[in-house]
């Protein structure tokens, strides 16, 4: 699970940062002191910190004394002689501590006018540990003024942090709430394929979903339909609304024969298909309501609203991030994915401009091996789990991106 939280991490936030930025990435980390390390480089300085997993970090530099500081998200320093990691005399001491909440820091206090150069952390994909690399050079006494002016957060006295490992967190987080449904149902049978209908399916494993996760716990779970009962597009995306909806996940299994498809495919929103067969499945799932007589001919005027397209400018990239962490998952627990597996199409169903949301093919009834595995059991049961990972990885991350948000 930890690994799975890495990679995510890894693949949506990895990227270079630099003095006075901030790269968000996640989760509780401990130092690993004999893997870190602060020593001379020619014109500055080398800095490695070793950690047992990725965290959210920032990286500045103030004046008057300079100094170096390095923030993180809930960094267990216990273990670790901050003098110890010190092999120049360039820095002249070091110290760890608290800086507020849930946030911990380094301080270096630093022998010489040395600016950041390059700041990166880089996650092994191996055991998921993580580890900032900082390089620092002689930038001059009045560059390195501008810059710690310009980077410094302001507020913070980065002098009051007291050298504390940080207590684990014990306070109770509120419930993600998850929405899941369990495509077609009543009127509406969905794919049928050698006695299985898709309605039947999905509802099946709706509910074997809604037991691992409230055992998981941390969960909140909603379904848009317990029964066999006909709910139209507009009412399913109603209930995430109602119930505060942290995601929605719409379950289907259909058949396609256009080339063969198998394996688990995960769907985003989209104006435009990824391609023909996404097309075509959208328009099919799309059209179901037509059974009962809804009307969503006006639909898209409503989707269209500016209002709408602003919320999914927040929206879309967490929906992006959920249905990576989803591929991630499955692909974890070893079970069979499309050979393309993130696509996208205009599914009505994943309209909601305000809560993030994707569409789940398990697999394709019209495939012999996906059929046999969809009625399996202990099939569905790995499924879900790959699921709960996912889910569980992606709050991680989709918290993350918000506080680099709101910084």
């Amino acid at each position: 699970m930890s690994r799975l939280i890495a990679t995510i991490l890894a693949l949506v936030f990895c990227c270079t940062g630099f003095a006075g930025s901030t790269q968000e990435l996640g989760g509780l980390a401990r130092v690993i002191p004999n893997k870190s390390r602060i020593e001379a480089a020619q014109g500055g300085l080398k800095i490695e910190l070793a950690l047992s997993q990725a965290v959210p970090w920032r990286v500045f530099t103030l004046d008057e004394p300079r100094r170096l500081v390095m923030d993180f998200r809930e960094v267990d320093w216990r273990g670790l002689d901050a003098e110890a990691l010190i092999g120049t005399k360039r820095v002249r001491g070091a110290r760890t501590g608290r800086a507020g909440p849930e946030r911990t820091r380094m301080v270096l206090d630093l022998d010489g006018p040395f600016g950041v150069e390059s700041a990166e952390m880089q996650v092994s994909r191996s055991d998921g540990t993580a580890r900032l690399r900082l390089r620092l050079r002689d930038v001059g006494a009045v560059a390195f003024a501008d810059a710690a002016s310009a980077s410094a957060p302001g507020a913070a006295d980065v002098d009051t942090a007291t050298p504390s490992a940080p207590e684990p967190r014990d306070h109770v987080q509120r419930d993600l709430v998850v929405v899941i449904d369990p495509g077609h149902g009543g009127i509406d049978p969905g794919a049928v394929h050698d006695g299985t209908s898709e309605k039947n399916l999905m509802l099946t494993f709706a509910r074997e979903l809604r037991e691992v996760l409230l055992r998981a716990g941390g969960f909140e779970v909603v379904l848009t339909r317990n029964d066999d009962s006909f709910v139209s597009l507009e009412r399913r995306v109603a209930v995430a609304h109602r119930a505060r909806a942290d995601l929605f996940l719409s379950l289907h299994a259909d058949t396609l024969r256009e080339g063969g498809a198998q394996g688990a495919t995960v769907y985003r929103l989209s104006e435009s298909a990824s391609d023909e067969a996404s097309a075509k499945l959208a328009e099919r799932h799309n059209r179901a309501d037509m059974l009962a007589g809804v009307d969503l001919s006006g639909a898209d005027d409503v989707v269209a609203d500016v209002l709408m397209d602003l919320a999914r400018l927040e929206t879309d990239p967490r929906a992006e991030r959920l249905a990576e962490a989803l591929v991630l998952g499955i692909r974890q627990q070893d079970l069979p994915l499309n050979s393309r597996p993130r696509r996208a199409a205009g599914f009505s169903v994943l309209k909601s401009p305000d809560i993030p949301s994707v569409l789940l093919e398990l697999g394709f009834l019209s495939s012999e091996r996906d059929l046999t595995n969809l009625r399996d059991g202990a099939w569905r049961d790995r499924m879900a789990r790959g699921i709960r990972n996912a889910l569980q990885a992606w709050r991680i991350a989709d918290a993350a991106a918000a506080e680099l948000v709101r910084q």
